[in-house]
């Protein structure tokens, strides 16, 4: 073949492997070197990849240096608004009476101004609550009790500071002598309490106590001054006083830190008499109480001359046991007091009373004691017509007084 003069040039790819079209017909690319055009593109893939897991590993090791709290999700609700006024009131007071108590009543106040603020369409001028409280009060309490109680008055004392009141009539709240030291409420009830070397006190001791020593609480807030007034005691051992004594608000019970006896102890005679106020009266059984080891009744008139002071027999004495119920009923309409032993009368070993009394209960080491409201008996005709047994589990609410006549005699402000 001539030679014309032109040079043959191999066939050439582009980069990505494929023939130029120009150079169709031109000799075809030697294999070798596709084989290592891929060889090298290969190995610039796997440098990527190397490259790439090593930021992911950077970045995974990061993660677990980060906060993994769980952000709170806030769910919005929507707001329900309830139009009070429109709901009769009666029917509100009702529901609102079944929460019973001083506490959950104030809880019920503080929700809304509709519960604590006065209501401008009650005749009694109260709030929905404490029209409940002073119908609870009217209803639960007999008349003796309501002249226990502080008396209503138009901003000072409000219905629910008096069912509080009512509520804790009981509670020892005055302790005497070694009280303050070896007696102590039992597992916060303030109804009942315990010395020393008792079951409920605990594994604790006290070396310079003597067991023969008595402690002697008051639930001074329980101020009896007419009517009758019924209560159970129940104990669980020896030696153990229960009884009545006069309110003495003034007198200094952090003074009498050993022997402290409002029987027996001539030496504070005079300063129980110096508590004395026009309420006691001509009366002149100070302190009366039961002792539960002889069965005997102890009194005095605090006298210098214990001319007025006796420890006497009566008709149907009994003394008592550990665990005995002994139940006291003092009618000051009468002046007198009856003892009952586990729901059974024993006899009035006490009369002649008159003027204010409160509860109090006198008790040596490995004792415990505890009181609580009793109905009242019904009583036979040699005894006081209309009252009630204690020691049943009926109350003696009376429903027939409505709230307006808890009003009237109370204070004439109120309206």
């Amino acid at each position: 073949m001539a030679d014309d003069g032109s040079e043959k040039k191999p066939k050439t790819a582009t980069e990505d492997g494929v023939v130029d079209p120009s150079e169709r017909g031109a000799r075809r690319p030697d294999p070798l070197w596709l084989y290592f055009l891929s060889c090298a593109s290969a190995a610039d893939m796997r440098g990527e990849n190397q490259r790439l897991r090593s930021e992911n590993e950077q970045l995974h090791g990061r993660t677990w240096q980060l906060n993994h709290e769980v952000l709170p999700v806030v769910v919005i609700h929507a707001t329900v608004v309830v139009d009070l006024s429109r709901v009769d009131t009666s029917i509100v007071a009702h529901i609102a009476s079944f929460l019973g108590e001083s506490l959950e009543l104030l809880n019920l106040a503080l929700t809304c101004k509709s519960f604590g603020w006065r209501q401008p369409a009650s005749s009694l001028n109260l709030s929905l609550v404490e029209g409940v409280a002073c119908r609870a009060v009217c209803s639960r309490a007999t008349d003796a009790e309501m002249s226990s109680l502080p008396a209503y008055t138009s901003g000072t004392t409000a219905w629910m500071s008096i069912l509080n009141s009512f509520e804790h009539l009981l509670d020892f709240d005055v302790f005497l002598g070694f009280a303050q030291r070896f007696l102590k409420h039992m597992n916060g009830v303030r109804t009942a309490v315990c010395t020393i070397g008792s079951d409920e006190w605990g594994d604790d001791d006290v070396d310079d106590f003597d067991y023969g020593d008595y402690c002697t609480a008051v639930s001074s807030g329980y101020v009896m001054t007419s009517g009758v007034h019924c209560v159970e005691f129940n104990t669980t051992a020896l030696p153990c006083c229960i009884g009545i004594v006069r309110p003495m608000p003034n007198l200094d019970a952090g003074a009498y830190e050993d022997s402290c006896f409002f029987i027996g102890e001539e030496a504070f005679n005079s300063d129980f008499l110096a508590q004395r106020s026009d309420d006691w009266g001509d009366g002149n059984v100070h302190p009366c109480e039961y002792s539960s080891r002889s069965g005997k009744t102890n009194w005095t008139a605090w006298d210098e001359e214990n001319e007025g002071e006796g420890v006497a027999n009566w008709e149907g004495m009994e003394s008592g046991s550990a665990g005995d119920t002994i139940g006291m009923l003092l009618n000051l309409d009468n002046g007198t007091l009856t003892v009952y032993k586990n729901n059974r009368r024993l006899g009035v070993p006490k009369d002649g009373l008159s003027g204010p009394y409160c509860w109090y209960a006198a008790v040596g080491g490995n004792v415990a004691v505890a009181i609580q409201k009793g109905s009242i008996p019904a009583l036979n005709d040699n005894q006081v017509k209309g009252v009630i047994c204690p020691f049943v589990t009926t109350t003696r609410p009376n429903p027939s007084r409505n709230m307006r006549q808890c009003f009237p005699s109370r204070n004439q402000n109120s309206s």
